[in-house]
């Protein structure tokens, strides 16, 4: 079975959201995707520094190494990846898709026309004011219009 068909599979009981459902949501949405941007930059900071170290060593053919700093950042590194991954999972349960944590990219799906399609909101981005279908991804991003406005829908469970 294709990803995006069992994505959908998985789906089908919602949650999906209205335009303004999901704009209710983004000032919380926004604060944990800016939190979880600042953890992977740590993890990503922390493993940069543990790697070049080890470099150094093989590239000498073995040093001395300050333990405790080595022991500090691997600590630093998984610390902050397992803060990230319990970052992700509380913005996920809000009902949106973290899509591209680097950009600040989330999804929020909806019913356009019947069919299971995402509401895109990009971190900076004033609103939602894009959408795309589940298969498009960012680079699929259309504006919402009226015809959108009018002819989707959210699920009561939201």
């Amino acid at each position: 079975m294709a990803i995006a068909e069992e994505h959908a599979r998985q789906r089908l009981m919602g949650p999906y959201y209205r335009i303004e459902e999901a704009e209710a949501m983004l000032g919380n949405v926004e604060a944990g995707l800016r939190k979880g941007i600042e953890l992977k930059a740590q993890m990503v900071a922390a493993d940069t520094e543990f790697n070049r170290i080890k470099q150094r060593i093989h590239m000498l053919g073995g040093s001395m190494v300050n333990r405790d700093h080595m022991v500090d950042l691997h600590e630093r590194r998984d610390s902050a990846g397992t803060e990230l991954k319990s970052t992700m999972e509380r913005i996920e349960e809000f009902g949106c898709l973290v899509k591209d944590l680097d950009i600040g990219l989330i999804d929020f799906p909806t019913l356009y026309r019947g069919e299971e399609v995402y509401l895109c909101w990009r971190l900076g981005e004033p609103a939602i004011l894009f959408w795309h279908g589940v298969t498009e991804g960012f680079g699929g991003r259309k504006v919402i219009d009226d015809d959108f406005r009018s002819n989707h829908r959210g699920s009561a469970t939201v």
